[in-house]
């Protein structure tokens, strides 16, 4: 059965870094378009950040421009989110998901496969 695992969220200060994992079993996803989305209390989830398969391309958010890195290691069926200068209003579960096809996309209706995802609370 295909699983993605988030990891890596926890508590930090404004302006410090946390890096996310997501670890995929139960099939190879180094095919998928992989992406994070983001959950803040009482909030729709959004898209923060994709990757096509190979790494090559990027696609994020206008507001984490500059601030997050999502990167992927298809030998070991992970993908990272690397986040610093983090804000109080990047608090937010945030989710890690996959989607077929070779389009980077921001719509959460495109992922087939989605993590029970990863508290991240960042204090002011």
């Amino acid at each position: 059965q295909a699983q993605l695992v988030e990891s890596g969220g926890g508590l930090v200060q404004a302006g410090g870094s946390l890096r996310l994992s997501c670890a995929a079993s139960g099939r190879t996803f180094s095919n998928y378009v992989m992406g994070w989305f983001r959950q803040a209390p009482g909030k729709e989830r959004i898209f923060v950040a994709a990757i096509n398969w190979s790494g090559s391309n990027t696609y994020y958010v206008d507001y984490v421009k500059g601030r997050f890195t999502i990167s992927r290691d298809n030998t070991k069926n992970t993908v990272y989110l690397q986040m610093n200068s983090l804000k109080p209003e990047d608090t937010a579960v945030y989710y890690c998901a996959a989607a077929g096809g070779l389009i980077l996309t921001s719509r959460g209706r495109d992922y087939d496969y989605w993590g029970q995802g990863t508290q991240v609370t960042v204090s002011s």
